[in-house]
Protein backbone atom coordinates (compact mmCIF):
# COMPACT_ATOMS: atom_id res chain seq x y z
CA UNK A 1 0.00 0.00 0.00
CA UNK A 2 3.08 2.50 1.22
CA UNK A 3 4.49 1.36 -1.98
CA UNK A 4 1.82 2.01 -4.48
CA UNK A 5 1.53 5.76 -2.58
CA UNK A 6 4.77 6.30 -3.25
CA UNK A 7 4.90 5.01 -7.18
CA UNK A 8 1.47 7.27 -7.58
CA UNK A 9 3.14 10.45 -6.04
CA UNK A 10 5.93 9.70 -8.20
CA UNK A 11 4.31 8.93 -11.07
CA UNK A 12 2.42 12.67 -10.88
CA UNK A 13 5.58 14.50 -10.00
CA UNK A 14 7.07 12.94 -13.33
CA UNK A 15 3.83 13.56 -15.08
CA UNK A 16 3.84 17.48 -14.17
CA UNK A 17 7.52 18.06 -14.82
CA UNK A 18 6.90 16.81 -18.29
CA UNK A 19 3.87 19.80 -18.67
CA UNK A 20 6.88 22.14 -17.11
CA UNK A 21 9.43 21.35 -19.81
CA UNK A 22 6.83 21.26 -22.62
CA UNK A 23 5.51 24.39 -22.00
CA UNK A 24 9.24 26.23 -21.48
CA UNK A 25 9.97 24.28 -24.82
CA UNK A 26 6.54 26.19 -26.45
CA UNK A 27 7.96 29.22 -24.87
CA UNK A 28 11.07 28.88 -26.36
CA UNK A 29 9.67 27.93 -29.81
CA UNK A 30 7.24 30.92 -29.83
CA UNK A 31 10.97 32.90 -29.01
CA UNK A 32 12.53 31.30 -31.73
CA UNK A 33 9.96 32.03 -34.24
CA UNK A 34 8.37 35.23 -33.52
CA UNK A 35 6.04 37.50 -35.33
CA UNK A 36 7.58 40.38 -37.93
CA UNK A 37 7.44 43.86 -36.04
CA UNK A 38 8.23 47.11 -37.00
CA UNK A 39 9.02 50.47 -35.44
CA UNK A 40 8.48 53.89 -37.99
CA UNK A 41 10.68 56.87 -36.51
CA UNK A 42 10.88 59.36 -38.97
CA UNK A 43 12.12 58.01 -42.06
CA UNK A 44 13.90 54.95 -40.49
CA UNK A 45 12.30 51.54 -39.99
CA UNK A 46 13.30 49.20 -37.06
CA UNK A 47 12.77 45.36 -37.74
CA UNK A 48 12.25 42.92 -35.07
CA UNK A 49 10.60 39.08 -34.11
CA UNK A 50 8.99 39.38 -30.75
CA UNK A 51 6.55 36.72 -29.23
CA UNK A 52 2.84 37.56 -28.42
CA UNK A 53 1.80 37.31 -25.10
CA UNK A 54 -1.68 36.52 -26.12
CA UNK A 55 -3.11 34.20 -23.26
CA UNK A 56 -3.39 35.68 -19.85
CA UNK A 57 -1.06 32.55 -18.35
CA UNK A 58 1.64 34.13 -21.19
CA UNK A 59 0.93 37.59 -20.00
CA UNK A 60 1.91 37.06 -16.38
CA UNK A 61 4.51 35.35 -17.17
CA UNK A 62 6.13 38.17 -19.60
CA UNK A 63 10.05 37.93 -19.78
CA UNK A 64 9.95 36.51 -16.42
CA UNK A 65 13.26 34.27 -15.50
CA UNK A 66 15.00 35.47 -18.98
CA UNK A 67 18.69 36.08 -18.76
CA UNK A 68 18.97 37.47 -21.99
CA UNK A 69 17.36 39.11 -24.68
CA UNK A 70 18.98 39.80 -28.36
CA UNK A 71 19.04 43.38 -29.84
CA UNK A 72 16.37 42.52 -32.47
CA UNK A 73 14.28 40.20 -30.41
CA UNK A 74 11.08 41.35 -27.56
CA UNK A 75 7.66 40.63 -26.49
CA UNK A 76 4.22 42.18 -27.19
CA UNK A 77 0.74 42.35 -25.06
CA UNK A 78 -2.05 43.23 -26.63
CA UNK A 79 -4.54 44.50 -24.42
CA UNK A 80 -8.28 44.07 -25.89
CA UNK A 81 -9.79 46.21 -25.62
CA UNK A 82 -7.51 49.05 -24.40
CA UNK A 83 -6.82 50.44 -21.56
CA UNK A 84 -4.57 51.69 -18.84
CA UNK A 85 -1.46 49.22 -18.55
CA UNK A 86 1.02 48.97 -15.56
CA UNK A 87 3.84 46.59 -15.59
CA UNK A 88 6.64 45.46 -13.32
CA UNK A 89 9.73 43.66 -12.78
CA UNK A 90 9.66 40.79 -10.62
CA UNK A 91 11.56 38.27 -11.14
CA UNK A 92 12.77 39.51 -14.29
CA UNK A 93 16.77 39.89 -14.26
CA UNK A 94 17.51 41.93 -17.23
CA UNK A 95 16.69 45.73 -18.32
CA UNK A 96 13.59 46.44 -20.45
CA UNK A 97 12.42 49.27 -22.40
CA UNK A 98 8.66 49.21 -21.95
CA UNK A 99 6.78 51.12 -24.80
CA UNK A 100 2.86 51.61 -24.59
CA UNK A 101 1.04 51.82 -27.43
CA UNK A 102 -1.71 53.41 -28.38
CA UNK A 103 -5.09 51.57 -30.79
CA UNK A 104 -3.67 53.61 -34.09
CA UNK A 105 -0.58 51.88 -33.11
CA UNK A 106 1.82 55.11 -31.80
CA UNK A 107 3.83 55.58 -29.22
CA UNK A 108 2.74 56.84 -25.97
CA UNK A 109 5.96 57.10 -23.66
CA UNK A 110 8.61 54.53 -23.26
CA UNK A 111 10.02 53.61 -20.21
CA UNK A 112 13.88 52.68 -20.74
CA UNK A 113 16.26 50.44 -18.82
CA UNK A 114 13.52 49.18 -16.09
CA UNK A 115 15.14 47.71 -13.17
CA UNK A 116 15.18 44.40 -12.85
CA UNK A 117 13.35 42.80 -10.05
CA UNK A 118 11.32 46.16 -9.44
CA UNK A 119 8.13 45.76 -7.66
CA UNK A 120 7.91 49.53 -8.60
CA UNK A 121 4.87 49.30 -11.28
CA UNK A 122 5.53 51.51 -14.50
CA UNK A 123 2.23 52.57 -15.94
CA UNK A 124 1.47 53.68 -19.22
CA UNK A 125 -0.56 57.16 -18.20
CA UNK A 126 -3.45 56.44 -20.86
CA UNK A 127 -5.57 53.64 -22.20
CA UNK A 128 -3.42 51.65 -24.84
CA UNK A 129 -3.70 48.67 -26.90
CA UNK A 130 -0.08 46.75 -26.46
CA UNK A 131 2.69 47.40 -24.68
CA UNK A 132 6.15 46.27 -26.04
CA UNK A 133 9.52 45.43 -24.53
CA UNK A 134 12.72 45.39 -25.59
CA UNK A 135 16.13 44.76 -24.27
CA UNK A 136 17.18 47.49 -22.03
CA UNK A 137 18.69 50.66 -23.24
CA UNK A 138 17.67 49.43 -27.31
CA UNK A 139 15.03 52.53 -27.35
CA UNK A 140 17.59 55.08 -26.67
CA UNK A 141 19.70 53.60 -29.05
CA UNK A 142 17.40 53.70 -32.03
CA UNK A 143 16.24 56.87 -31.17
CA UNK A 144 12.92 55.59 -30.61
CA UNK A 145 10.05 58.13 -29.09
CA UNK A 146 6.60 59.02 -28.50
CA UNK A 147 4.74 59.35 -31.69
CA UNK A 148 6.46 56.71 -33.46
CA UNK A 149 4.35 54.15 -35.22
CA UNK A 150 4.45 50.24 -34.39
CA UNK A 151 3.02 47.67 -36.48
CA UNK A 152 3.13 43.80 -36.03
CA UNK A 153 1.57 40.96 -37.29
CA UNK A 154 1.32 37.33 -37.63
Amino acid sequence: MKRSRIFIALALACAMAACGSRSIAQSEANQADGVPLSISSGVTKHKFKVEVARTSEEQARGLMFRESLAPDRGMIFPLEPPREASFWMKNTPIPLDMIFVRKDGSIVRIESNTIPHSLQPVSSGEPVAAVLELAGGRSDELGLKAGDIVSWGD
